[in-house]
């Protein structure tokens, strides 16, 4: 026992004397049993500090903090689209007459050159050719004084899309209005202050927008603002635009934040708008959103509904969208229609301006209600016939005598385009065989007659409406295209560049991007402000995404 406890006491000291060698800097031998050293004894307490000083010392302590990341835009897929078919070509022997409600709307085009710009191409369901179209002004004549409140053009060309074929375009535009005739505004703002507007492009793209819009206002107009996010709340009570100074104050205090009570917010501002409702006066609502509607009255129909209902009292409903991620065109589309209003998208401080300040009266003021247009085709000149656009806007044929039948209206100035493609009876370019055992629809005297085109319209809080007739014969006919007026050769552009982004379907093989960049080129005209040569770049960017999106796509079997 002895001899084992001097063995033990050995094996100790060796550890011990290994310990301390270590320290030195020498190298440890193996240790296996190696106490640890005490802990230090604990730092004296920092003497108190001030909570006022606290930050100070903190900041003076700390290292500075990381760059902020800013949320990288959520994926393009969770913005929302209607699904619609495009419009088919129709026997004039079976099916003769075509109704539709006109359409103002231009949020396609701004959306579509988001886009583009951004280098890929639109999702198809996003191009609505109508809006494409009706981005444009053109240069239809005014109407006559003491006439109706728009003049029709209607052209007859051939068309470039197909051999054998013909373009039919209708023209209307709007009287405009003199800024010191223009009715009073009781205009209330909606604005999305949820957490998904916080970027540039969107709540603070908003306010830029209202300040630009509030130049083009008069004093006497007036302007109240309700915001929603977790709950609804009255921001600004109506306000003269004279006192521009609170209404732009009470714009800088918005922030982003919290989830997104549309419905709630529509109940608020529209019972804003009626306390102020003044007769003789423009009463709307104006809703400013990326269209992210997840509280509150969330179901589209409730909503058109509620919107429908709004729309009797004489408050109409504008919609303007921002951003990308959230977009939900489908809805706001949809309540735009129902409400009597526009649905414009906003993707830079340029379109802002074009929206709602250059283009502010044709968007606010409402010069004619529930327009319908009715086209009935002559089976003896017009084989078939195709609408080019307005899925969306399509009515039945009772519909255009039922003026309890909501459609679509113009404002001040505003010009508004609708294009068929027509096959000449007896033409090689017809898409649909003859039937073996049918005989055509005898027709009766044409007249040289190729179309009877028939217009319903109602003055602003009117209840019955008024027809305009126009008869479509060689008159309205040009031999070719380089004939054919300046405003149906530009428009004729627009509509191939929509169905080239809708996949081109409906064009010939020999009509491309080249050939749409050439036609609008050719047919730019007077560009005060630069939007035309602007269509013409993207036509060039469309055709650099569609190459990128091939080269990225892979084959079959890959």
């Amino acid at each position: 026992m002895r001899l084992r406890g001097l063995v033990l006491a050995s094996v100790a000291a060796a550890a011990l004397l290994t310990g301390c060698t270590s320290k030195t800097g020498e190298p440890a031998s193996e240790v296996t049993a190696e106490a640890p050293p005490p802990p230090p004894p604990p730092a004296p307490p920092p003497p108190p500090v001030a909570a006022a000083e606290m930050g100070a010392v903190m900041s003076r302590s700390m290292p500075p903090p990381m760059p902020m990341q800013m949320a990288q835009p959520e994926p393009e897929f969770r913005d929302q689209y209607e699904d619609v078919e495009a419009n088919p070509i129709k026997l004039t022997s079976e099916e003769p007459v075509s109704t539709f409600s006109i359409d103002v709307d231009t949020a396609s085009y701004a959306n579509v050159r988001r886009f583009l710009k951004g280098g890929t191409l639109p999702p198809k369901d996003a191009v609505r050719i109508e809006e494409m179209i009706n981005y444009f002004d053109y240069t239809y004549p005014q109407p006559e004084k003491g006439a109706d409140p728009f003049s029709t053009s209607v052209n007859l060309m051939p068309s470039p899309f197909n051999a054998g074929r013909e373009l039919m375009q209708i023209g209307i535009q709007g009287r405009d209005i003199d800024r010191d005739a223009r009715p009073p505004i009781n205009l209330t703002l909606l604005m999305d202050v949820s957490g998904s507007m916080f970027s540039d492009d969107k709540l603070p793209l908003a306010k830029q927008a209202i300040k630009l819009m509030l130049e083009e206002m008069a004093p006497t107009d007036t302007i109240a603002i309700v915001v929603y996010a977790g709950a609804a709340g009255e921001i600004l009570p109506p306000t003269p635009v004279s006192d521009k100074r609170k209404i732009v104050a009470a714009l800088e205090d918005l922030q982003a934040g919290g989830s997104t009570a549309g419905g709630e917010g529509l109940r608020l501002a529209y019972s804003l708008a009626e306390q102020g409702l003044k007769k003789d006066a423009v009463n709307r609502v104006m809703l400013l959103t990326d269209g992210d509607f997840n509280v509150g009255i969330s179901d589209p129909e409730q909503l058109e509904d509620f919107v429908s209902r709004k729309r009797e009292t004489g408050i109409y409903l504008s919609v303007i969208g921002f951003g990308r991620g959230n977009y939900n065109d489908a809805m706001m589309q949809k309540i735009a229609q129902k409400g009597n209003g526009i649905a414009a998208y906003v993707d830079t401080l340029s379109e802002a301006r074009k929206v709602l300040a250059d283009d502010m009266a044709g968007n606010i003021f409402p010069i004619a209600d529930d327009v319908k247009i009715q086209v009935e085709f002559n089976p003896a000149r017009i084989a078939e016939y195709r609408l080019i656009g307005y899925e969306t806007r399509m009515l039945n044929r009772e519909d255009f005598n039922n003026d309890k039948v909501d459609a679509g209206d113009i404002g001040a100035g505003t010009s508004v385009t609708a294009i068929y493609e027509v096959t000449p009876a007896g033409s090689d370019g017809a898409a649909i065989d003859p039937l073996r055992y049918g005989e055509a629809s005898k027709a009766g005297s044409t007249k040289g007659e190729y179309a009877f085109v028939k217009l319903r319209y109602k003055a602003p809080g009117e209840s019955d409406s008024t027809l305009i007739t126009h008869a479509v014969t060689d008159k309205d006919r040009s031999k070719n295209l380089e004939t054919a007026p300046e405003w149906a050769q530009f428009a004729t552009a627009v509509a191939g560049f929509g169905e080239m982004l809708k996949g081109g379907d409906a064009l010939g093989a020999g009509f491309g991007w080249e050939a749409i960049r050439n036609l609008g080129l050719d047919a730019k005209g007077e560009d005060e402000f630069g939007y035309r040569a602007e269509f013409i770049e993207l036509t060039r960017l469309a055709e650099t995404a569609e190459a990128q999106a091939a080269l990225t796509s892979p084959g079959k079997g890959e």
